[in-house]
């Protein structure tokens, strides 16, 4: 509220100024002032009557009484000098002080009538329960119930397949696993939701099993450039001693990554090592 407040005061006294400014530089600029216009036209009379008196038209005697009544017309004629830098001053600024005052009060009636004071300070939001975040008893309320109405929804693959990767990222390995299990044909067709099942699988079942490997191929045979099917089939052929088809699987990886990335450092660290195994391997007796 306080920003808008600001704002408003700053936006009124600028019109303020742009309505009071031209009285100003019109009275800076304003004609003469009465006494200015007496003493110009008292030097005119004198400049007529000295004329006269040069071309013999008036005699001396004239020419005297001329210029005293010349002077005396100008006393009479010329304002109090407290109301000559007074009234002038008084009548110039009167309007725009009196527009200057009723320019703000106007805009605030105005928008007391037709604006929505209230919202310059809205109510609180109510506080969340669970803060701006869903907690863990949301996520898995959630998930149960989409489990709950999938169970009447057998066919619904691409609902089995999200329950399959929340169950997963939730840690819930073995429901994640018969989850990705009732996704039907999405099955053949993905390589990313078959090796999403068989990552799943394989914590599950603690290991690369036949059913895991199986998933793996079968996800490369789709898609032979999968990332995550060359690094589960690389590392499952690395803990089974089989070097040689680790490391054709992490090369085929390592292409995948830009030199120098952190992927690409930790790949050719693998491939390092399983070079390293694979020769100590061959030089077993």
């Amino acid at each position: 509220m306080t920003a808008f407040v600001v704002g408003a005061l700053a936006l009124i006294l600028v019109a303020v100024v742009f309505i009071v400014w031209p009285f100003r530089r019109r009275r800076a600029g304003a004609d003469p002032s009465q006494q200015q216009l007496n003493a110009a036209i008292y030097r005119d009379q004198m400049a007529e009557i000295e004329r006269d008196r040069v071309i013999g038209a008036l005699d001396q005697a004239d020419f005297e009484q001329a210029q005293a009544e010349l002077q005396r017309r100008l006393i009479e004629d010329s304002p109090e000098p407290a109301a000559v830098g007074a009234a002038p001053e008084r009548a110039g600024f009167a309007l725009p002080i009196a527009l200057g005052a009723f320019l703000p009060l106007a805009a605030i009636a105005l928008y007391l009538a037709l604006g929505n004071p209230t919202a310059l300070n809205p109510p609180p939001r109510p506080a969340s329960p669970h803060g701006d975040q869903f907690s863990q008893q949301d996520v898995e309320r959630m998930v149960a119930g989409l489990a709950a109405k999938l169970e009447g929804e057998p066919e619904n693959y691409r609902g089995w397949a999200m329950l399959a990767r929340s169950y997963k990222q939730m840690g819930r390995y073995p429901e994640a696993a018969r989850a990705y299990a009732r996704t039907g044909p999405m099955l053949e067709t993905s390589a990313d939701l078959l090796v999403d099942y068989a990552d799943a699988l394989a914590v599950a079942e603690n290991g690369f099993t036949p059913p895991v490997l199986a998933l793996i191929d079968r996800a490369l045979k789709l898609d032979p450039a999968q990332p995550q099917g060359l690094w589960l089939r690389g590392t499952a052929a690395f803990e089974n001693r089989r070097y040689d088809l680790a490391i054709a699987d992490w090369q085929a990886l390592l292409k995948l990554f830009p030199a120098g990335s952190e992927e690409a450092q930790v790949i050719t660290a693998n491939i390092a090592e399983a070079r390293s195994l694979a020769a100590s391997k061959t030089n077993q007796p």
